[in-house]
């Protein structure tokens, strides 16, 4: 069963998997936002509230855990992204025990090893911990930032470098992390389900560490386009968050997390991950012009 399978994620796994020989289940609160690829059983199930876990999960031998609350809080009650990920978490773990799934895989995000982690990581860490105590044979894939046209950390870099006529890049410039190709995440995904990994954590990674602003102006020149890139010398996350979600046309709520993050290098040690799963991986470049085509299949993009 894939959950979230209406997301960017979960749609790409679905249509990875189908065809190769398993019974795929969807979950998801809104099933009828996408046309499921075919044979996919749909499931209305929310695991805010728990509605329909019991009966989508009855049977399921492997589960992918594929929803994150990054959308706008609905009022002061409901607690935030953070508190939504812990009540979805702790009821689908509760759900998934009972029914007897084996395994579940979670894709997360890295986590740095010598400094506080941001409340959106520390948020993805806590999800963890609660799948793992529910159904110890689980596997934890944690990951960067995902190359793809439907990846929000992605999106909201080329709408940046497709709008602004001045590439602005604040001190978390020079941070590092190494951008993940979306094929190469699917791979970890699949393998990660059906090989003897049960009960591990594993960073996931492309194979260059890249700063920020290599990402960026790597990406403007894949675009084929000249963006001047302008060093300053501050962060002011609250405001330029602000700035930057509303020139993206992304939510505020999705943007300010993730920039919230970029306070130092958030790197994976993913030797283990790269024995056991044996994916082989695609360079950034590569990453991005596949991305720039799926994207371009859907929309035009003005500054190509």
């Amino acid at each position: 069963m894939i959950t979230g399978i209406t997301g960017f994620v979960g749609g790409k796994l679905a249509a990875r998997l189908t065809g190769v020989g398993h019974e795929l289940h969807g979950a998801s609160r809104n099933p009828n936002r996408i046309a499921p690829p075919e044979d996919v059983v749909m499931h209305r199930v929310d695991a805010l509230t728990g509605v329909g876990l019991d009966r989508a999960l009855d049977g399921v031998e492997l589960a992918y855990y594929l929803i994150h609350s990054m959308e706008a809080s609905s009022g002061a009650a409901d607690g935030g992204f953070a508190e939504r990920d812990r009540r979805a978490a702790e009821r689908f773990a509760t759900a998934a025990a009972a029914a007897g799934v084996p395994r579940i895989v979670y894709l997360g995000g890295l986590v740095p090893p010598r400094r506080k982690a941001s409340a959106h990581l520390r948020s993805r860490r806590h999800v963890e911990r609660v799948l793992i105590d529910a159904v110890p044979g689980s596997v934890v894939l944690r990951a960067s930032i995902v190359v793809g046209d439907g990846s929000p950390s992605f999106r909201f870099l080329v709408r940046l470098v497709e709008r602004l006529p001045v590439l602005a890049l604040p001190i978390w410039r020079d941070y590092r992390t190494q951008p993940i190709d979306e094929r190469d995440m699917l791979e970890y995904l699949v393998a990660a389900g059906l090989r003897d990994v049960g009960g591990r954590t594993l960073d996931i990674a492309g194979p260059e560490t890249l700063s920020y602003g290599e990402m960026i102006t790597r990406l403007a020149d894949l675009m084929l386009v000249r963006r001047p890139a302008l060093r300053v010398g501050f962060s002011q996350t609250p405001s330029t968050s602000a700035v930057a979600a509303r020139i993206a046309g992304a939510e505020l709520a999705l943007v300010r997390p993730l920039m919230e993050s970029l306070d130092g290098d958030l790197l994976a040690d993913d030797a283990a991950a790269r024995d056991l799963l044996g994916v082989r991986l695609h360079g950034y470049d590569a990453a991005v012009e596949h991305a720039l085509r799926d994207w371009e299949l859907r929309e035009p993009l003005r500054a190509r």
